[in-house]
């Protein structure tokens, strides 16, 4: 058991002295840690970045014929605009994650630091929303390209039965939706704990305001 424990377990006596000098003890212990959780969330949004960066990268080192085939595709202004915006929005997050830190770790009242940590869970939540519905909407845009542009699929789907034509449908939302909650779980665990962290020290620095 750590040392802020510790004194949250003594907080509860009701010798008021001892009180006054546990608030002024339990603050800047909070303060420290919400900093230290906001600057691990920047690294891993840093980390975040490289992977992706990464990840675009391994075409370039495949065969010449995959090679052409995801360049075909990644030449497309659909794809172009749509990879723009995503690493626009990681950078975006990695700067307001950035801010974050920075203001908290300067941070002297907890009012202030409640409002920082209450800024910082809500950029996560909009970051892991937005790449929820990024990766429906390349899946989405990533069918439709597949099956308009390769010839063989494309000839398959048009002698399709209604039948087969649905159950491709059926099949592809299934995928799809597997996708997703892949995603989601990842990024549960990912922020998740680090996010329950900062919940703590939050609901610990409203008790200090009242």
């Amino acid at each position: 058991m750590d040392e802020l424990e510790l004194l949250k377990k003594d907080w509860v006596k009701s010798d008021d002295k001892f009180e006054r000098k546990s608030t002024a003890q339990l603050y800047p212990m909070l303060l420290k840690k919400s900093s230290s959780i906001v600057k691990t969330l920047f690294y891993i949004s840093i980390a975040e970045l490289v992977f992706w960066v990464a990840i675009n990268t391994i075409p370039f080192l495949m065969s010449d014929a995959y090679r052409a085939k995801h360049e075909e595709m990644y030449t497309s202004n659909m794809f172009i605009i749509l990879s723009l915006l995503s690493y626009a929005i990681i950078l975006l997050f990695v700067y307001l994650l950035y801010r974050s830190h920075k203001s908290i770790s300067v941070t002297d009242n907890a009012k202030k630091l409640m409002q920082n940590i209450l800024k910082t869970r809500k950029i996560i939540k909009y970051y892991v929303l937005y790449n929820l519905v990024l990766a429906s909407v390349s899946m989405i845009l990533a069918f439709i390209y597949t099956s308009s542009h390769d010839p063989l699929l494309a000839e398959k789907i048009d002698h399709f039965t209604n039948k087969q034509y649905i159950a491709m449908i059926g099949m592809f939302m299934l995928v799809t939706i597997v996708f997703v909650a892949v995603i989601w779980l990842f990024y549960k665990l990912l922020y998740g704990i680090l996010l329950r962290r900062l919940n703590r020290n939050y609901k610990e620095l409203k008790k200090i305001e009242v």
